[in-house]
């Protein structure tokens, strides 16, 4: 079964979010990964309002927000 898609949880105008996208664009492609934003679920809204970015890899919290290469690199490997 292949590996589900990285996952990042974010909202607008969140400059950490804003670094972190960027930082999986240049690991993982444009379309590598994808983003939902907070602010169209309520659920979603109250579980990471004060920890986004927030990264999922295979459903799993991976890393939050100050998000680095590494986080990233250990995080798709599985570490």
């Amino acid at each position: 079964m292949p590996a589900s898609r990285p996952i990042l949880y974010v909202r607008e105008g969140c400059h950490l979010c804003e670094d972190a996208s960027v930082l999986l664009d240049d690991m993982l492609g444009t379309d590598g990964w994808d983003a939902i934003d907070i602010a169209t679920d309520d659920d979603l809204l109250v579980r990471y309002a004060h920890r986004i970015p927030v990264l999922l890899v295979d459903g799993q919290e991976r890393a939050e927000l100050v998000i680095t290469r590494p986080d990233v690199a250990d995080a798709i490997a599985g570490r």
